[in-house]
């Protein structure tokens, strides 16, 4: 009896390369008073894919309305409320909420509540989300806030202002 042809497309090398946060693991960066910390970046997934956890306190927008034209971002709510508006909705998403918003959804999120908020906001693919984070840590934590800065950096990393889509 022959060894069966062997096929070298169904030989896969299999490595562990898996990458594990526990709580409170991962770079941490302030943009005033929001927290952002780095979970899986570009260089852990080859820019499939981008975590992120932000931590909203009371009364503070995470994002004015905006869309992206090359990635989809999925918001999912771990911890107080968070108000995501996508196109002319808005919702209340509770802790353990799941937002998926696809490229071109206008879109934006704030904490209206009295308690902070925490949310992973995942990307993918992840475009180097990680150094608009960067970015926005140095940018916010300005004095002044420098706006034509904050938009170059805004388009830089497939951000774009609805309100400047309507204009056109």
């Amino acid at each position: 009896m022959s060894a069966p042809d062997r096929n070298p497309y169904l030989e896969d090398p299999l490595e562990d390369r898996a990458v594990v946060f526990q709580p409170g693991e991962g770079q941490v960066l302030r943009a005033g008073s929001t927290s952002i910390t780095l979970k899986v970046t570009s260089a852990i997934s080859n820019d499939q894919l981008g975590v992120y956890e932000i931590t909203l306190p009371p009364e503070t927008v995470g994002a004015r309305l905006h869309y992206h034209r090359f990635m989809d971002e999925t918001f999912i709510v771990k911890e107080g409320i968070l108000h995501v508006q996508h196109g002319t909705t808005e919702v209340a998403a509770e802790a353990g909420s799941v937002i998926y918003v696809p490229r071109f959804t206008p879109h934006g999120f704030a904490n209206h509540s009295t308690k902070p908020a925490t949310v992973y906001l995942i990307f993918n693919p992840a475009q180097k989300r990680e150094g608009f984070f960067l970015g926005l840590e140095r940018i916010l934590n300005a004095n002044p806030v420098n706006p034509e800065e904050f938009l170059a950096l805004y388009h830089r990393y497939d951000s774009y202002p609805a309100e400047l889509a309507a204009a056109k």
